[in-house]
């Protein structure tokens, strides 16, 4: 059974609580209780229909006011297909929570009110998913119950879309629309008779239907070492492995392999899972390789296919999504995790602010405010082994660390 990670966006009161209620609810995916909790809940508040948003929301704030604010994962299956839903806040405040719920997902959600149709939020929404590279995007068009089921006005909030996707920098996104309405189920699981101009599948055929392997675009391999394996026992008194996670690409034994920062060259001789023994390391598993030399390895190296080496750099130049309340300044000094590397960091430059209603782009300003999107130009206290977003994703990207609060103040996307 595939497993597919979804985000869903859209703005304050779309309805994206309730559509995933909504979507839990047609699946039979709600326990018995879970449903008799929301079926009280919604006769207290004087509604004469289920509130699904219930199923969701699972902060005391966001059932007081109605909205969602942190990021819920979301579990529920069909036959034929495991779902991971990241249910993210819609308000711009909370822009950091909705990188979070994206940088993971494989598709997403984007939720239009109908009344209301394409609004800033929905730029930024759009924005945030072509910066992450999200390949596979369903427009979801709520609400459609409030305009009688206008195909005039779906079809027009259809063109604003493509009027933004044309704008975009990331052309290999495949788009679906989908009228729906989440509060009575049109077109959520099963197709609607109450839209019959509409002959596109319903949103969850969309999403069964979806192929996984479209969702890398890259296939260069990145092995950074996580840790040594020594046992040291009698019976493996010379053992020494190295263990991580398989990035980008495959690896098999008998391949060739460059170690980084050394730049020395060696072959796989073994790649184990616990007690298992494999020919092939698949990418996004995580194994034990050993070499047939004995080389000098330590946690934040990295193996690379010989001839696929990466960049070794100790500047760079990234966009970065800022999450921190202390703004972003020239000269600011930060720590920076680049995979299992961590190393310290000195801004060199504030390129620009963007806007994310893709109207442009502010050059050299002055700061970079909390969830505030730009370019920047960093200098590392000592070398990274690098891609950019573009061709690696796992490897293109880094979070810079507080080093006064440790808290994490933003994520980068390396060019």
């Amino acid at each position: 059974m595939k497993v597919l990670k979804i985000a869903t966006a859209g703005s304050v009161d779309d309805g994206k609580s309730t559509l995933i209620g909504r979507i839990l609810y047609d699946t039979k995916s709600l326990t018995e209780d879970k449903l008799q909790a929301i079926r009280e809940k919604s006769k207290q508040r004087g509604f004469d229909y289920l509130d699904f948003s219930l199923a969701t929301d699972g902060l005391i704030a966001e059932r007081e006011q109605g909205i969602t604010i942190d990021v819920a994962h979301i579990y529920f299956s069909t036959p034929n297909t495991s779902f991971i839903i990241a249910d993210t806040p819609g308000h711009v405040e909370y822009t950091r929570n909705m990188v979070t719920g994206a940088s993971n997902s494989q598709a997403s959600i984007v939720l239009i009110d109908a009344r209301n149709g394409v609004v800033e939020q929905t730029y930024r929404h759009f924005f945030i998913n072509n910066l992450l590279r999200v390949k596979d995007i369903i427009i979801a068009v709520n609400k459609m119950d409030l305009v009688e089921y206008s195909e005039e006005k779906f079809n027009q909030i259809k063109g604003e879309i493509k009027f933004i996707a044309d704008k975009s920098g990331y052309q290999n996104q495949n788009i679906k629309f989908v009228p729906i309405s989440a509060l009575h189920g049109d077109n959520v699981v099963e197709k609607s008779t109450k839209i019959p101009w509409y002959t596109g599948k319903s949103l969850l055929e969309y999403l069964e239907g979806l192929h996984l392997n479209n969702t890398q675009d890259y296939s260069q391999t990145r092995f950074p070492i996580q840790t040594v394996i020594r046992p040291k026992t009698e019976n493996y008194h010379d053992f020494r492995g190295y263990a991580g996670k398989l990035y980008g690409g495959d690896l098999a034994v008998g391949d060739k392999v460059t170690v980084l920062p050394s730049g020395t060259n060696s072959t796989i001789k073994k790649i184990h899972f616990f007690d298992k023994k494999y020919q092939v390391g698949k990418k996004g598993s995580s194994v034990n390789i050993t070499l047939k030399d004995d080389v000098n390895i330590s946690r934040g190296d990295m193996l690379v296919k010989q001839g696929e080496e990466p960049k070794i750099v100790k500047e760079l130049d990234a966009t970065i999504c800022w999450m921190d309340k202390t703004p972003l300044k020239l000269a600011d000094k930060y720590y920076i995790k680049h995979g299992v590397n961590e190393a310290q960091v000195k801004i060199t430059g504030l390129r620009s602010l963007i806007h994310t209603d893709f109207s442009g782009k502010q050059d050299e300003p002055e700061q970079l405010s909390l969830n505030e999107i730009g370019e920047i130009s960093l200098k590392t206290s000592k070398s990274l082994f690098v891609d950019s977003f573009k061709e690696n994703k796992a490897n293109g990207t880094f979070i810079l660390i507080n080093t006064k609060t440790n808290n994490t103040a933003g994520v980068g996307f390396i060019k």
